[in-house]
């Protein structure tokens, strides 16, 4: 994987953890749900991108 892949796919992940804190704290159920989806995303683009070092090497 990639230097800059993996900390967009962290900084990605960050934000996420942020607007469901956010959302925690406003009792925004909606940033909630955006930051709790951000994070999944981060986590499914990372995970993609270990299976293909997993084939490269």
């Amino acid at each position: 994987m990639g230097a800059a892949d993996k900390a967009k796919n962290k900084a990605e992940e960050l934000r996420g953890k942020a607007k469901e804190k956010v959302g925690k704290a406003t009792d925004d159920k909606g940033k909630q749900n955006e930051g709790k989806a951000d994070q999944a995303k981060s986590n499914l683009k990372d995970a993609g991108e270990k299976v293909k070092d997993a084939f490269r090497h």
